[in-house]
């Protein structure tokens, strides 16, 4: 089955509005955060944070789809401020492992807190149920995305 070319149109609209929100929302919060973070250290965090810590720097690439070379440059700021404490693999001694320090924890909740003016803003204009509403949506098609990728 073909699509239709009005349902292309409307993905690619889809998708264009999904990378403006991304630019916009993401240089607000870079220029919100404390202590001169950049939005790849607060990436860092908050993945460490939501899905544990103890990866090696290249899975962390991997998992942001950056080069290793350019998280091995934002891990080495985050290590510099005390936010990640990178260690030898124990099992493989050429690996690396990185573990967020309690500051790195504290740092990534005084970034997500550094944003709430904007959300309470946010929040005047758009009703939360219908944020809710497209979170469904927009996971499903993370997630289907996310099984494609190489």
């Amino acid at each position: 089955m073909s699509a239709k070319p009005k349902d292309m149109e409307a993905l690619f609209v889809f998708f264009n509005e999904i990378g403006i929100i991304a630019q916009l929302s993401g240089n607000a919060f870079e220029k919100a955060m404390p202590d001169g973070m950049t939005l790849a250290q607060f990436s860092v965090l908050n993945h460490l944070c939501r899905l544990g810590d103890g990866w090696t720097p290249h899975r962390i690439a991997r998992a942001m789809q950056v080069t290793k070379g350019a998280m091995t440059g934002t891990l080495k700021h985050l290590e510099g401020k005390g936010l990640v404490v990178i260690t030898p693999d124990a099992t493989d001694g050429r690996a690396k492992r990185v573990h967020i320090t309690d500051e790195g924890r504290a740092m990534r909740n005084a970034c997500v807190g550094s944003m709430a003016p904007m959300m309470q803003e946010l929040l005047t204009e758009f009703q939360p149920s219908d944020i809710a509403g497209a979170l469904p949506v927009l996971a499903a098609v993370r997630a289907w995305l996310d099984q494609r990728r190489s």
